[in-house]
């Protein structure tokens, strides 16, 4: 007859896990304890457990780290301001995208800015393309497409290459739009 401990590939020198309450054999005449798993799911080895879990480990790393550049080439680096959280007093650079879902009160120069409902921008705002579903205050330069939705509301000195407004939006302030077709990014202050 075959036993387990061969069966599953017992290791010499390892110490076998006893069940709760389980005696070893001895000379009162108790039958031995089985090795069993830590979780109670038949008999297994300290060593074939750990095992396994290197296994599995070293195979979640390998499915992360080929993911990992795909995902970092295509998001660029991206800035959240959350619900109910308040940005005052900052100079954002080198930014690809900045999306405000709470308030921000700063001067930003990015590629693109995206504010949603409820967010609120206050300051001013160089970037290449705009959406506004909340509300923008301040000097906006949108070299490209500034898109307003129909609960977006944008006010202050506004310049655009492009203008898109949803039925809706509320635009107000010194608009014009940028005859060269292109808006210049002035110089970082310092």
């Amino acid at each position: 007859m075959l036993r387990s401990d061969t069966l599953f590939g017992k290791r010499e020198g390892a110490a076998p896990h006893l069940q709760p309450g389980a005696q070893t054999g001895g000379p009162s005449g108790t039958s031995p304890a089985r090795p069993v798993s830590p979780l109670g799911q038949g008999n297994m080895t300290a060593a074939s457990l750990t095992e396994s879990a290197k296994h599995s480990a070293g195979a979640q790393q390998a499915t992360t780290a080929a993911t990992a550049p795909a995902t970092a080439e295509t998001s660029g680096s991206k800035l959240i301001v959350g619900p109910n959280i308040k940005l005052k007093g900052v100079e954002i650079t080198d930014c690809d995208t900045i999306v405000v879902e709470g308030l921000v009160e700063a001067t930003i120069y990015a590629r693109e800015i995206q504010i949603d409902k409820p967010g609120a921008f206050k300051g001013a705002a160089h970037v290449d393309s705009g959406e506004v579903h909340g509300e923008f205050d301040g000097d906006l330069t949108v070299a490209g497409k500034l898109t307003i939705f129909s609960n977006g509301k944008v006010s202050g000195k506004i310049r655009y290459g492009k203008l898109v407004i949803e039925e809706g939006g509320q635009l107000s302030g010194d608009v014009q739009m940028d005859l060269a077709g292109k808006s210049t990014k002035p110089p970082l202050p310092v």
